[in-house]
């Protein structure tokens, strides 16, 4: 075992692609974000109330899960290259689009195709990365991936608002669209995996599919972790209010600088020690941080949460995401990668609308105590059903 993990030690992550597929995720993560906070904003102008605004936001999030699983299953059969540059092209022209739309219902479809772009992109990039970074590494590898995002949650909301407060819209779909062109140049400098050459070799019997088995179990603990996510994104900000606590932005600060420590501490715990060193903790974390933020009345309880939460979902998101495509096929990762991520909006969509639900009728607090239920879930799903992976 020790010259085996001697051997392992010697292989490279921080190569050329690798730096590239980060940037390359960098840009199209800020591109997307910076418009979350502000296209309510939008709506508004166009003369949309409240309910248009959630309806704009949420149709994004069914399109990009109808197309995961179809977008995994093209990446094994037709290449990683040209479904990224299909994904970035919708991306682009969709953003774009946005400042043409003459009414609502233009916009909603647009942002409908939007999420196909999103889906098919942000599929695409996690395959990639998983083609790039070492087996023996994977989840130290995924977890430096993941912070492109997390660096891009923190800072392009920020970048959005100031954008629309001193520019304007067009200004700030224009910042967006070229963000997605410069993921496109950059696209072209990295090296792919030739899908065609690992079918023909006959070393993989198994064929390309939309679902992928093997990332069922992650999957399904994803879909139960991302549901507590869902409700604290959707609804913090509400309870702050009702609390009467200022200055709630802080919240998601405190949360991406945890996540941006955690995310390669944690992979590297799962690749010496096996992901249960992590997921475990993990989901302990995230139940009690759920805890703590139903017992929240001053900014100090929120930043505890933050600080609970990011440590939690740093050690989870990663490591899960690294065991969906550890053993998987090279013609699978597609899939697997589409399966994960499907489960991962789906938990989100699915924690806004029943945390939702609940708050109206038992209040915000009552609300984030039972989002301990599907964190508990999670680990019982892990621990008695995914962990024999």
């Amino acid at each position: 075992m020790p010259e085996h993990q001697s051997e392992d030690s010697k292989e490279r992550l921080w190569t050329k692609d690798f730096l590239l597929i980060i940037i390359m995720n960098l840009m199209l993560f800020f591109g997307f974000q910076m418009l979350l906070p502000t296209l309510p904003v939008y709506v508004q102008k166009l003369g949309g109330q409240d309910t248009m605004a959630g309806l704009v936001l949420g149709i994004f999030t069914v399109s990009a899960v109808l197309i995961r699983p179809f977008t995994g299953k093209l990446l094994d059969t037709h290449g990683r290259k040209i479904i990224l540059i299909a994904g970035l092209v919708i991306f682009f022209v969709s953003v774009i689009g946005y400042n043409w739309a003459p009414t609502l219902i233009i916009l909603l479809v647009l942002r409908f195709i939007h999420g196909f772009g999103w889906g098919a992109a942000s599929t695409a990039t996690g395959t990639i990365a998983a083609d790039i970074i070492p087996k023996s590494r994977l989840g130290e590898g995924m977890g430096y991936y993941g912070l492109a995002g997390t660096i891009a949650m923190a800072l392009a909301p920020l970048v959005g608002l100031t954008i629309i407060a001193r520019y304007s819209f067009t200004v700030l779909f224009a910042f967006s669209a070229t963000l997605v062109v410069l993921a496109m140049l950059v696209a072209n400098f990295i090296v792919y995996i030739d899908v065609a050459k690992v079918k023909a070799t006959g070393a993989e019997k198994v064929k390309p599919a939309l679902f992928e088995k093997a990332a069922f179990r992650p999957s399904l603990v994803i879909f139960f972790i991302t549901m507590t996510y869902g409700a604290v994104v959707a609804f913090i900000a509400l309870y702050a209010g009702h609390q009467q606590v200022e200055n709630i932005g802080v919240f998601f600060t405190v949360y991406a600088i945890t996540l941006t420590v955690t995310r390669p501490m944690a992979g590297r715990i799962a690749d010496r020690n096996g992901f249960e060193k992590t997921i475990i903790p993990g989901m302990v974390l995230i139940a009690l941080a759920m805890l703590i933020l139903s017992q929240a009345n001053s900014l100090e309880l929120f930043l505890l949460t933050g600080i609970v939460y990011g440590l939690g979902f740093g050690s989870v998101q990663p490591s899960l995401q690294a065991m969906v495509v550890k053993n998987v096929p090279p013609n699978r990762r597609g899939a697997a990668n589409g399966t994960f991520f499907s489960a991962f909006d789906f938990g989100i969509g699915a924690g806004s609308v029943i945390g939702g639900g609940l708050a109206q009728t038992l209040g915000y607090s009552q609300m984030y105590l039972l989002a301990i239920i599907p964190a508990l879930i999670g680990i019982l799903v892990y621990y008695f059903y995914g962990r024999r992976q």
